[in-house]
């Protein structure tokens, strides 16, 4: 079969005659839209002109998008906003699509018989290694490599000599402040009209403004004591594209590590003014080279900031004075947040990495902001049991844990159904102590870790005697949930069961000794409970104490 070289122009040319192709249409789409038009009305998602009407004119285009040449072609087109879904912020130059924020992406179908990719490096792939900008590749969203771009171009293979329509997703993983990475096109070798197509858009859509633990800095660091690499920082592992993976949404991103409200990280307390959210918000980066003004074209449904744990040891030096500070500087911009996305709810959160100082100066900000559609929660700061990343940052774990939660937020914001899976439900739980018969024990629960301690002077004559009871979660109806704490103590073995009024969900043994002994069970539950409980049975013994750390219990399915 013959090939010929078709000049990106004209391919161009074409990719902007498709816009709104959206993906490979299959001949079910074309009977759909068809049927459509001539009775009820097709989805929107066949609105292919983007025009607001689903028509005839679409149903031309669709069937242009699936028509084939007959003849093998070889094609090197470029990546637009025509022809690729585009996530977070993008800078086209020269016909080249640059990603300069956390997650900015390109997504694209291909037809053909081979595809190859090639990337483009800017100044930032001239630093050392461990420093230069980290990008990843999916095709059909299996990972087909991840790497640095270290080198002022690269060519990547996607496949070869195998007919197919795949899906490619080009991501930048590392953050904005070390360069992004540049799209230069797609070669194929195809008989396709059209072999370049977006992937189709998401209902709902988010925007994530934040610092360093949205940036998922460190996020693969051995340890807390190894320091910042691009190589670790991988916003794939970031709560904020778990939460938008978990509600099928498309996002968009402003985050900078070390930036604030009104400081941005300080050693001291002294005023860091050159690493400020607000300033750079309304920019697409603050890089060298992209620093164009971001257009806003496509407003959110939900906008989440995550800021303030940079401003913490600026505004601890004078919280009175410097804490008003920080209020007005936060509702400035939440009002900036607003006027570009008029209709969104916000979610304002801090905690991940403390920040107490700072949340209820967030609390004032937001009530004193007055939206009912602005909404504030005290994340859950990080702990050695999920472990830490580099700098002290998040580890996986947390960063996962965080994204379980913020969707549950999001979802009841708007008016979604959430399925629960990954809450903790024992993190909104009351801790108290329930003595009877004549038991006589003391409890302590820690504010920093909720760690239950009970200590049994006269423990009554039944395990039932003294309980440490952790009252007041929701569990959703056949949803699976896995009970785990660790407890350590005087050696001994009790009961524990999970119950709502007189009926048992759960019910084992666990042991205590010297050191940490970890307990982990899960099972179902047939219907919904709104006032469950958890409950150490830790009566019948004299002279007893115990600690419980760690307790959770999570929805796993």
């Amino acid at each position: 079969m013959k090939k010929r070289i078709i000049a990106a122009a004209s391919v161009c040319a074409l990719a902007v005659c498709m816009t709104g192709a959206g993906k490979a249409w299959t001949l079910t789409d074309l009977q759909a839209l068809r049927t459509g038009i001539l009775t009820t009305g097709a989805p929107a998602v066949y609105d292919l002109d983007n025009n607001g009407e689903v028509d005839v004119f679409d149903l031309g285009l669709m069937k242009r998008a699936m028509s084939d040449t007959g003849e093998l072609t070889t094609q090197t087109i470029p990546i637009t906003a025509e022809n690729a879904k585009l996530q977070s912020r993008t800078v086209m130059q020269d016909d080249v699509l640059w990603l300069v924020q956390s997650g900015s992406a390109a997504e694209f179908n291909v037809r053909g018989r081979s595809a190859v990719l090639t990337l483009k490096g800017g100044a930032g792939s001239k630093s050392e290694h461990d420093f230069c900008p980290r990008y990843a590749v999916y095709v059909n969203d299996e990972l087909l490599c991840d790497e640095v771009m270290d080198e002022p171009s690269k060519t990547i293979e996607l496949w070869k000599d195998k007919e197919q329509t795949a899906t490619v997703k080009v991501m930048l993983l590392s953050e904005a402040m070390y360069d992004g990475i540049g799209i230069s096109g797609v070669t194929t070798e195809s008989s396709a009209v059209t072999p370049v197509t977006p992937a189709a858009k998401n209902d709902l859509r988010i925007e994530f403004i934040g610092d360093s633990i949205t940036c998922a800095y460190g996020v693969e660091g051995a340890s807390q004591g190894e320091s910042f690499k691009t190589t670790t920082e991988n916003f794939s592992k970031s709560y904020a594209y778990l939460t938008a993976q978990k509600l099928g949404a498309d996002y968009t991103t402003c985050c900078y590590s070390g930036h604030g409200i009104v400081s941005g990280y300080t050693s001291d307390g002294a005023k860091n003014a050159e690493s400020l959210i607000p300033d750079c918000y309304e920019l697409t980066s603050k890089y060298q080279g992209y620093k164009t003004a971001w257009d806003f074209a496509e407003p959110c449904d939900a906008v989440v900031i995550n800021l303030g744990t940079n401003d913490i040891n600026y505004v601890a030096k004078d919280p009175e004075e410097r804490g008003a500070e920080f209020v007005e500087a936060y509702k400035a911009f939440l009002k900036t947040v607003r006027k570009h996305n008029p209709d969104a709810v916000i979610i304002c959160t801090v905690g991940t990495m403390g920040g107490d100082e700072v949340y209820t100066f967030i609390e004032q900000a937001v009530s004193e902001y007055g939206d009912d559609k602005v909404s504030c929660y005290f994340s859950k700061t990080h702990s050695m049991a999920d472990g830490m990343g580099a700098d002290w940052h998040p580890s996986e774990k947390t960063q996962q844990n965080s994204a379980y939660v913020l969707a549950d937020k999001i979802s009841k914001a708007l008016g979604i159904e959430s399925d629960g899976i990954g809450l903790n439900a024992a993190d909104e739980a009351a801790y108290d102590l329930v003595q009877e018969n004549g038991a006589n024990a003391a409890h302590y629960v820690s504010d920093f870790d909720k760690s239950f301690w009970v200590n049994t002077v006269t423990g009554g004559s039944a395990p039932t005697d003294v309980q440490a009871v952790l009252s007041g979660m929701t569990l959703k109806k056949g949803g699976t949930y896995k009970l785990s704490f660790d407890c350590s103590g005087a050696e001994s073995e009790f009961p524990v069961v999970v119950r709502s009024g007189k009926t048992t969900l759960f019910e084992g043994n666990a042991e205590a000794a010297t050191a940490d002994v970890h307990f982990e069970e899960t099972f179902t539950v047939d219907a919904a409970y709104t006032d469950a409980q958890i409950a150490f049975l830790l009566g019948g013994k004299d002279s007893y104490s115990v600690t419980l750390r760690n307790i959770a219990l999570v929805r796993v399915k």
